[in-house]
């Protein structure tokens, strides 16, 4: 398992993402990512099922130290009493003493910045996780957060795929010693079928999905969640580590959202300035 290490937090690269996949079909889809080798679980108290992962982790027998588990506050509930008691719930129905990294989900519309940044430094403090972050934060947010937190954030979760330039995140995240958690890394499969990806698969004897992957975790300081609820996908996106793509092909999908761009989660009511 390839790892990252950022202010202390190390995490696997290749994570098991849970967002929109409840009941039995999470619990077996999180049992099946355990079961062929996941150890990074990603979850969110707005994705509504955090007790059934929760409840498949306990199930799977995996001890919780070869873990690392992320959770999310949703926008709802930024505010500070409201933030602690969101928190309290996701470790709660986890079944954890405490998260490996808890993020803010997206960045508030009417609260200040600088108030959620407090509540999430101080569920840290209260002992309800080990690491900090954020996600779906623009270049700025990050900036106006780093002036006024106090426990490094050690991630920012964003989309990213091929059909999506993330350069300015990324190097803001770079820059400040952060690593990069990409979600939805496969557009919710609209790359999946691009001739150029699907070209660089063949020549591998790999499936295009394994490429995205690969190309993701091969760029420094990123990590990738991808999401499925068929065991076979599910295996295959985590059998990426015995694959290198060349410096061509890695230029080649890059320059893809150069002529392909493409955001998949951009809700109106929840979405910032973005910097692309």
């Amino acid at each position: 398992m390839e790892t990252v290490t950022a202010h202390g937090a190390t995490i696997p690269v290749i994570g098991f993402g849970t967002w929109n996949i409840g009941g039995d079909i999470c619990a077996r889809a999180v049992e099946e990512a355990l079961k062929v080798g996941y150890r990074h679980i990603d979850a969110a108290a707005g994705y509504k099922n955090e007790d059934i992962v929760g409840g498949a982790i306990k199930a799977s027998g995996v001890p919780r130290e070869e873990l690392f588990i992320t959770t999310k506050v949703a926008p709802e509930n930024l505010a500070d009493d409201d933030f602690q008691r969101s928190a309290e719930k996701s470790v709660e129905e986890l079944g954890v003493d405490q998260v490996d990294l808890l993020l803010i989900h997206w960045p508030s519309k009417t609260l200040k910045l600088a108030d959620t940044i407090r509540s999430l430094n101080k569920a840290k403090e209260r002992g309800l996780t080990r690491h900090i972050g954020v996600s779906n934060f623009t270049t700025k947010h990050l900036e106006e957060a780093w002036a006024v937190t106090d426990a490094p954030l050690v991630t920012n979760q964003c989309e990213y795929h091929p059909y999506l330039n993330q350069d300015k995140v990324l190097k803001a995240c770079r820059d400040k010693g952060m690593f990069f958690t990409a979600f939805s890394p496969l557009a919710r499969e609209a790359v999946l079928s691009d001739p150029v990806i699907g070209e660089i698969a063949t020549r591998h004897g790999k499936t295009p999905a394994q490429v995205i992957l690969r190309w993701d975790v091969q760029q420094d300081r990123v990590v990738a969640i991808p999401k499925s609820s068929n065991p076979e996908r599910i295996a295959s996106n985590f059998d990426v580590f015995g694959l290198s793509l060349s410096d061509d092909e890695m230029a080649a999908i890059s320059r893809l959202s150069q002529t392909k761009r493409r955001r998949v989660a951009n809700p109106a009511h929840l979405a910032p300035e973005w910097d692309d």
